[in-house]
């Protein structure tokens, strides 16, 4: 069936309140994108994670929980359970989903739970003030972290993608960013085959995004999106980690 121009727009509706220059509003619009383009627009449900991502719920129009701080996990869990022929995504910072609930959200991907969870990583605590988190960079400064992270003290930032393709059994695993044209593209394709994962009943799969913070950086849009390319990739680099053949 052909996907018209006016379905699209049904799943994104109005404005969000995301700072400008915020990456949050691109992968939004991929993850509804790739939905409708798969004809699963109408039977998704989703849970939104603490933070600014809770936002999401102001544009992404389907049926959805707003879960208690770093729970997603284990509600989605819930959700799949009890509702198997739907899409159940989440949609969570790293703040979120590693910090505060990186036991739900290892928990989910130890199980295999047929589940697809987006992670946006901006490497802070975003809506409460630029606090560290889990993947806050080695010498980053923030609000907790004043004089910049020392890894000797707080343990190195969290891998989490790669963390699950070498010790669980994912369907898929990834990172992407939406730094530029063609890493947007890309990661549109790993939103793509996350979901398709889900779809063929084969298992947990996570794509991780790395957004930019401009807000809590202290940096101009193009500034933040200059830093994802210069600091956030060669820590945290783009690619597939894990993904299952279907036979």
């Amino acid at each position: 069936m052909a996907i018209t121009e006016k379905r699209k727009q049904e799943l994104v509706k109005g404005t969000m309140g995301f700072c400008p220059g915020c990456g949050h509003n691109v992968v939004i619009r991929m993850i509804a994108d790739v939905l409708t383009e798969l004809e699963q627009d109408k039977n998704v449900i989703y849970g939104i994670g603490v933070g600014c991502s809770s936002l999401l719920g102001g544009g992404l129009h389907a049926d959805r929980i707003h879960c208690p701080h770093g729970r997603a996990g284990a509600i989605a869990t819930a959700m799949k359970r009890v509702n198997p022929e739907n899409i159940v995504l989440t949609y969570q910072g790293d703040g979120d989903a590693y910090s505060i609930g990186l036991g739900e959200t290892t928990a989910a991907a130890y199980r295999g739970e047929n589940i697809t969870v987006f992670i946006i990583n901006n490497t802070n605590y975003g809506m409460t003030g630029g606090q560290m988190s889990h993947t806050t960079l080695p010498g980053q400064k923030t609000a907790t972290s004043i004089y910049g992270r020392d890894c000797s003290l707080t343990g190195a930032p969290l891998r989490f993608p790669e963390l699950v393709a070498a010790n669980f059994n994912p369907a898929y695993a990834a990172r992407g960013s939406v730094h530029n044209s063609e890493n947007v593209a890309r990661t549109k394709e790993m939103i793509k085959e996350a979901l398709l994962a889900q779809m063929n009943g084969e298992g947990y799969s996570v794509v991780e995004i790395l957004t930019s913070c401009p807000t809590n950086w202290n940096l101009s849009a193009l500034e933040a999106m200059k830093r994802i390319e210069n600091e956030m990739v060669p820590y945290f680099p783009i690619g597939e980690f894990a993904k299952r053949e279907v036979k």
